[in-house]
């Protein structure tokens, strides 16, 4: 019996050693994101409870009045996750509990949600007032721009 209880534990071990090896414990993206804009957006920073305020719907214009047009990525991904949690102060599955709670009660529908970095970018390029957000490195096209956030 101790001897399985050791060859278990090894094999364990062994499986942690071999997915850290591999880099396979946590994406570089998990790790942080970064605000994105239009292009055509005249601000080089956003308050992060501006950027909270127009994810949830709260107010529907950017600083500087261009009409905002938010997007999501999927409530699975690390990076949607580390934005929640930062910037809307709960978790991204107590984000989406808000959500189904506001849809139910014919109060308000969520951001679209969309299933990649690249989505996201296309949107936010493809709409005037697009915010968005994105992993720490992910690359952007010159149509879109990163913001700064402040508190």
């Amino acid at each position: 019996m101790r001897e399985k209880a050791r060859m278990t534990r090894k094999a364990a071990l062994s499986g942690l050693l071999c997915m850290f090896a591999l880099g396979v414990c946590l994406p570089a993206s998990a790790e942080g994101f970064k605000i994105i804009v239009n292009r055509s957006v005249s601000l080089s920073e956003l308050p992060k409870d501006a950027v909270k305020q127009i994810m949830m719907k709260k107010i529907s214009k950017l600083p500087d009045g261009t009409g905002a047009a938010p997007v999501d990525l999927p409530p699975d991904s690390p990076v949607r996750e580390a934005f929640s949690r930062d910037v809307l102060g709960r978790s991204a599955s107590a984000v989406s509990s808000f959500w189904q709670r506001q849809i139910f009660s014919g109060k308000e529908v969520p951001p679209p949600s969309v299933s990649s970095e690249a989505e996201v970018i296309a949107h936010v390029a493809s709409v005037p007032g697009g915010l968005g957000y994105v992993s720490s490195d992910a690359k952007l096209p010159a149509s879109v721009v990163e913001v700064r956030l402040v508190d």
